[in-house]
């Protein structure tokens, strides 16, 4: 446990700003390489994503333990929009991470889950898989076979089967600006398309969970940072930002695909200086971040 605060937090989404939203994967060696030594310096690194822990343990957590990083390092992982949460390094064995930690009260009804890996296996399998390895969401996401133009009208007859699947079930939904309410007046999940998927939800998850459940685990291994940088390639990553600055810590947003529109935030929106995007632009912010530590 480290006795002095540290400067500096990071939390992080992860496709986008550090796996390539094309290959899924850590393409840029410069990236696990930086990463590694901002948890030598000391500054703790929080993944916080919508990827299920296994991904996470397979395309994040295996490079960076392969780069060399240290035991006892202040590295933590936020899964699932805050459903699941681990720590992270070579002290937990051959996996690199602590046990697994589920909110089960936020998990999808299993039936509806079920129907949902169905409805993908018998009419869309040539374009979308059904993760099997989300523990609380449902997750439906675009073969890398195919590309966006051919995966979003496909995606919104999917989005649009599972609004009516969750209907059939007396469930309040919302989806974009459309939200329709149970006969209590209640929206308890959300269909969220991303650029590369649809994720259904818990109304309660969310990367500003993610964030409480950062400082939760950072709590247990030493003393908190005394401001953060949050990433991300979306809207919704903001909401990290937004939760940090409603407890009043010092942060700034990085925005790595400001295309879809910065919003007006009492925090200061970083870009990248190159216009470079998605993980060429976090490799920038990771480069940046160790040239002020150094």
């Amino acid at each position: 446990m480290t006795s002095s605060a540290p400067a500096l937090g990071l939390l992080l989404d992860v496709d986008g700003p550090i796996a390539s939203p094309i290959t899924r994967t850590i393409d840029l060696p410069a990236i696990t390489r930086d990463l590694v030594e901002l948890a030598v310096r000391g500054i703790p690194l929080i993944f916080n994503t919508g990827r299920s822990d296994d991904f996470i343990r397979r395309e994040v957590v295996a490079p960076l333990i392969a780069a060399g990083l240290p035991a006892g390092a202040r590295v933590h992982g936020i899964c699932e929009k805050g459903a699941v949460w681990f720590s992270i390094g070579p002290q937990f064995g051959a996996a690199g991470v602590s046990e697994i930690q589920v909110d089960e009260t936020l998990a999808m009804p299993a039936d509806f889950a079920t129907e949902m890996r169905q409805l993908v296996e018998a009419e869309f399998a040539d374009s979308v898989f059904f993760d099997r390895t989300k523990r609380a969401m449902v997750s439906v996401e675009q073969l890398t076979s195919i590309d966006t133009a051919t995966y979003l009208p496909i995606q919104a007859r999917f989005d649009e089967r599972a609004l009516d699947s969750l209907q059939r079930r007396g469930f309040g939904v919302s989806r974009l600006d459309d939200v329709r309410r149970d006969a209590r007046g209640e929206v308890q999940w959300r269909i969220d398309p991303t650029i590369i998927s649809t994720d259904i939800e818990s109304v309660v998850l969310g990367k500003d969970l993610g964030a409480r459940r950062a400082l939760e685990l950072l709590a247990v291994d030493g003393p908190l940072p005394l401001a953060w940088r949050t990433v991300g390639d979306s809207r919704s990553d903001y909401a990290m930002a937004d939760w940090l600055y409603a407890q009043g810590y010092e942060v700034a947003h990085v925005d790595v695909r400001p295309a879809d529109g910065v919003p007006e935030k009492p925090y200061l929106v970083l870009e990248s200086p190159s216009g470079a995007i998605h993980d060429e632009a976090g490799a920038e912010f990771l480069a940046a971040c160790l040239a002020e530590t150094a």
